[in-house]
């Protein structure tokens, strides 16, 4: 901070000094001022300098100090009071500022959420017209037509449910209610509301659940496995999928696994990301690209931990790492 107060006023240092050799120019040119007197006032003047200098840096680098250090927060109570006129003129500025940034984040705030509580009416309104579609489809006669139709209902469903969760997820922390889950009961009911899609494929399932259940949000859980069970069903040709459940080491082992065609070693890292779609897999899918990172992004605010094992040809398995039971306390803290 000394350098930083030095080198803004290099003016004074460089006025000053030219002073003193001034003064002592003008000793050496005229005998009856006398070398000694002058060494002795620049001396004085020097010392007095030093003095003044190091009271003002005490004095006026104790606010820029304090700016320095701060967090560049909306709060400046962390902000040192200002004692120069120039100081006070940038703790207004600062003052200002930080109000124009606070009206605009809560005008934001209110405009995402009024969008937010909109956009769940609109999902919940259209919730009616599409459970009349579904009765209509049910009442066809013609299999390959309702087959076809159902399957196109459920891709409408899974995108407005996938919508719907987005809009949530920013918000998570309030939406969580930790109960013990029945894991069967959970699985075979997203099962069940895929099997239209999973005749179409003839794609079955392998369910072996060794822990019946668990703690933790029972809606959310059913978003992620969800998520992890259509990505399945989509790469999966006539195939099982397994659904299985262990405890090792005290947690929980959820994993799906498919029997599809696998991940590109080169696409793996990236497939949470948000939008990433490989196009080896999905140039012909319609991928959005926010189902898994969804998946992710909810799983980390339920403290699971979201794993993937693939290879070409080899299938995906998706696992599911739940907490232990005394870990479940860091996420009530989170919240």
């Amino acid at each position: 901070m000394m350098g930083m107060f030095l080198a803004e006023r290099k003016s004074w240092l460089i006025l000053i000094a030219a002073q003193q050799l001034l003064l002592l120019l003008v000793a050496f040119i005229d005998p009856q001022i006398g070398s000694k007197p002058a060494l002795y006032i620049v001396f004085l003047n020097s010392l007095l300098f030093i003095i003044f200098l190091l009271n003002r840096y005490k004095s006026e680098s104790k606010f820029y100090a304090s700016l320095k250090n701060w967090d560049a927060s909306l709060d400046l109570n962390g902000i040192a009071k200002p004692v120069s006129p120039f100081e006070r003129l940038v703790e207004t500025s600062l003052k200002t500022q930080a109000e124009q940034v606070r009206t605009e984040i809560e005008q934001r705030s209110s405009m995402l959420e009024a969008e937010q509580d909109e956009l769940t009416a609109w999902v919940h309104e259209i919730k009616t017209p599409m459970t009349a579609m579904q009765l209509m489809i049910d009442r066809i006669d013609d299999e390959k037509m309702k087959a076809g139709l159902s399957y196109e209902w459920l891709r409408i469903h899974l995108l407005l449910d996938k919508q719907l969760y987005q809009k949530r997820i920013a918000n998570m922390e309030n939406d969580l209610y930790m109960e013990n889950v029945d894991l069967k009961r959970l699985v075979f009911q997203e099962i069940k509301a895929l099997r239209s899609w999973c005749i179409q494929k003839g794609t079955g399932f392998d369910i072996q659940l060794a822990v019946p259940e668990i703690v933790t949000d029972a809606k959310w859980l059913a978003f992620i496995l969800r998520q992890l069970i259509t990505n399945a069903i989509k790469y999966s040709e006539g195939k099982d999928i397994l659904i299985a459940a262990e405890r090792i080491d005290g947690r929980l082992h959820l994993s799906v696994k498919d029997c599809g065609r696998g991940i590109d070693p080169r696409d793996l890292p990236r497939i949470f990301e948000k939008g990433y779609t490989s196009t080896d897999r999905d140039h012909s899918t319609g991928a959005t690209g926010l189902g898994l990172y969804l998946a992710q992004r909810a799983a980390e605010k339920l403290n699971i931990r979201l794993t993937v094992q693939s290879g070409p040809g080899q299938g995906s398995t998706f696992q599911l790492i739940f907490p232990r039971k005394n870990e479940f306390q860091h996420i009530q803290t989170k919240r």
